[in-house]
């Protein structure tokens, strides 16, 4: 299972209280906005259809999502906020994307670099990890609710480019343009998404020691939980020891 898919599982397994899902809320909103400025009919605007999509896959209430494109076609505040990747890296040398959405680039560069900086990790410049990572589609399935093999069968088929599984998580890559045909070939068999999304995905992943382990998922989780920070990468790659002494383990 790619590093992405590991994040995304330790991420599953948090409890999600209330004030997360808020926040969740909260970002997902922000990326519609910022999608919706390209065009607010999602027919004619595809990323407007995966934020939309994305938000409707977290439950995000329909009410919220025509807010959040109202606020790109209103002007006001929507008509302020802007998209910086920023990049940096994590204990043990590990690299990481962080994806923003701001309305003051100067408050979101400071709080990274202090919760870098806090982490044991370190603000780099652009372009320094961005070339270790590749832009897929990926879509994610709950491996509880259905045999891996059926989906990668379906999946391949339909057109992706790779499947992966563990325990938790089915992981199905394609490219970005073929994202949306695969996610309805697999929902046409009746298969449950989980997530999908265009989403950076390393080339190679480095496995970390325990004590690196711990010191980086506590980073990204941190870094995860700013406002501004809309998406969290790494190649950071963590063994299954790692996440047991984390307390992520079964």
């Amino acid at each position: 299972m790619s590093g992405h898919s590991k994040w995304s599982s330790i991420k599953h397994k948090k409890a999600a209280t209330d004030a997360k899902r808020g926040q969740l809320f909260t970002k997902l909103a922000r990326d519609i906005t910022v999608a919706a400025r390209g065009g607010a009919d999602p027919d004619m605007n595809s990323a407007l259809r995966l934020a939309i999509q994305k938000a409707r896959d977290s439950n995000m209430p329909g009410s919220n999502v025509e807010r959040a494109i109202q606020r790109a076609t209103g002007g006001g505040d929507g008509a302020s906020l802007e998209e910086i990747v920023y990049e940096g890296y994590a204990p043990g040398g590990t690299a990481v994307l962080i994806q923003t959405v701001t309305d003051n680039r100067n408050r979101t560069v400071a709080d990274i670099r202090v919760t870098l900086n806090r982490g044991g990790g370190t603000l780099a410049e652009n372009g320094a990890v961005a070339w270790m990572f590749d832009l897929r589609g990926v879509i994610t399935l709950d491996a509880a609710e259905a045999d891996a093999d059926e989906i990668q069968l379906a999946a391949i088929e339909a057109g992706a480019d790779d499947v992966s599984a563990d325990d938790q998580l089915v992981e199905v890559l394609t490219s970005p343009g073929d994202l949306e045909a695969v996610r309805a070939a697999l929902t046409d068999e009746g298969f449950t998404i989980a997530s999908a999304e265009i989403a950076q995905v390393a080339k190679n992943m480095v496995e970390l020691d325990e004590k690196n382990a711990a010191q980086t998922l506590r980073l990204l989780d941190q870094l995860d939980e700013l406002d501004d920070v809309s998406r969290v990468y790494s190649n950071a790659d963590f063994t299954d020891e790692a996440l047991a002494a984390a307390g992520l383990g079964e």
